[in-house]
């Protein structure tokens, strides 16, 4: 049996593998970034540093960061993802390279609603070859999911790839 803590500690070994895989990828790709899930920020900072030409978006109900991990005002798009999320995918439409989805948690409902919301909410905002790297699995229209580069545990981080056209 997985523990909690070895559940939490796979899944940032492999939110740490795709990202850092992610960013080798997208290094010659003009586009944007979405953050979906803001959290403490950490994650946000390790984008920002690895990133730091990329325009980033991070969306979030509320803002609860550490104060050195707090996007700028025009970077934050606060609100119930499932109504800024769309909105920002038709405003942004076809320029996104790259989205790390962190949403979970340990409600298997809760969990059902946000990969459904993210599945459909991202569609448009794909850039083609752009790449969904997600603490759920998802089901996203024209994307291939990708096997996981090394580091990365199955089943704790998910890993896509809009088809180019």
């Amino acid at each position: 049996m997985i523990t909690r803590l070895e559940k939490l500690l796979y899944r940032l070994q492999s939110q740490h593998a795709c990202l850092n895989w992610v960013f080798g990828e997208i290094e010659t790709m003009p586009g944007i970034v979405f953050e979906l899930g803001l959290g403490l920020g950490r994650t946000f900072s390790h984008l920002r540093a690895h990133l730091p030409e990329r325009e980033i978006y991070v969306f979030e109900r509320q803002v609860h960061s550490y104060p050195d991990c707090t996007p700028e005002d025009h970077q934050l798009i606060i609100g119930d993802l499932a109504e800024t999320l769309p909105a920002a995918a038709a405003r942004h439409a076809g320029k996104v390279v790259m989205v790390n989805s962190d949403v979970g948690s340990f409600d298997k409902e809760q969990n059902r609603v946000m990969a459904s919301i993210v599945s459909a909410g991202i569609v448009p905002a794909l850039a083609p070859g752009g790449f969904v790297l997600s603490d759920l699995p998802l089901t996203v229209a024209g994307c291939n999911a990708l096997p996981l580069p090394p580091g990365a545990h199955e089943d704790r981080f998910y890993l896509y790839r809009k088809e180019t056209e």
